[in-house]
């Protein structure tokens, strides 16, 4: 694998229009790791007047994406399986961490639990990400 240029995701997360408009925000990222955060408002809330699936989702596929393109090399997830432990409501503010669990030259994998501010677990996500093998720009 040819070594990656450092990468701006903070850069990166400002160009991500749809998790901008969402609430969602990229707190921090090291090499195979990101962390994003969100507030659950009530434009976020389903039928039920709980917190909609896809705003967890979002979350965690954010800090996924984040995660698998941390290295400079353009990388896009090609498989996820998402858990859903305990509803949320609409004050909770959410925190998805993905952690690398493995990389090769052409796949990589992820975990990436998601939090309620009380530590409660809410969700978990698994992930697998293609890594093209070319830098990212920015």
């Amino acid at each position: 694998m040819t070594a990656a240029a450092k990468i701006d995701l903070a850069a990166l997360a400002t160009r991500d229009a749809f998790c901008v408009g969402l609430g969602i925000e990229l707190v921090e990222a090291s090499l195979g790791c990101a962390v994003t955060r969100v507030t659950v408002g009530t434009q976020h809330l389903n039928f039920h007047g709980a917190c909609h699936g896809g705003l967890t989702f979002t979350l965690a596929d954010a800090a996924f994406g984040f995660a698998c393109n941390s290295r400079g090399i353009a990388s896009s997830g090609i498989d996820t399986h998402m858990i859903y432990n305990r509803p949320v409501k609409a004050g909770d503010v959410l925190t998805a961490t993905a952690v690398e669990i493995s990389r090769s030259s052409k796949l990589s994998h992820y975990r990436v639990d998601v939090v309620r501010a009380d530590g409660k677990l809410v969700a978990a996500l698994t992930g697998t990400a293609f890594v093209s093998g070319q830098p990212i720009e920015v």
